[in-house]
């Protein structure tokens, strides 16, 4: 596996079973940790420089996968680094198998919606990903969940090479 050199002024991402960095930047957007080493879970770290500034998760499951998590500091957004996380996860979706990726944000998703994401009930969500960490935290947190926007994206057809 190669390692990606941090340099100043470029944006690195990569993918990390380091808890504690992800801990750490989820703890920095106030969201839950809750299920964070579910061993299917993949995380990405965005570092500009050396700086840890942004994370993603994905949960996988079968055919489905879950982004959770999206935050970027603050004083670096609007420079697209949620952009490149969205990208980054997606990727990595699709390489665990995913056709179907699903997301919830607590704002309007613009940033999702960008990224080809639609609105869904939350019962596609749940009834693609039971078990998922993200999915029963909402499950067993209905006033957390019901604040929630739910998103869906086809990625089927993502590494088709068309002729």
């Amino acid at each position: 596996m190669a390692i990606l050199k941090h340099r100043a002024g470029k944006l690195v991402i990569e993918q990390t079973r380091d808890f504690a960095v992800v801990r750490a930047m989820l703890a920095r957007g106030a969201l839950t940790t809750d299920g964070i080493e579910w061993p299917a879970a993949c995380y990405l770290i965005a570092y500009f420089g050396d700086d840890a500034v942004g994370v993603i998760g994905v949960e996988p499951k079968v055919d489905a996968a879950l982004i959770r998590s999206l935050y970027v500091d603050e004083s670096m957004r609007r420079r697209g680094i949620g952009a490149a996380l969205i990208m980054a996860a997606r990727k990595a979706a699709h390489t665990r198998g995913a056709r179907h990726l699903y997301c919830f944000s607590a704002a309007p998703g613009q940033l999702f919606e960008r990224h080809g994401f639609a609105m869904v009930p939350f019962a596609d969500v749940i009834a693609a990903l039971p078990g998922v960490p993200q999915v029963e935290f909402f499950r067993t947190h209905p006033a957390d969940f019901a604040r929630e926007i739910a998103y869906h994206l086809d990625i089927s057809a993502d590494g088709v090479i068309e002729r």
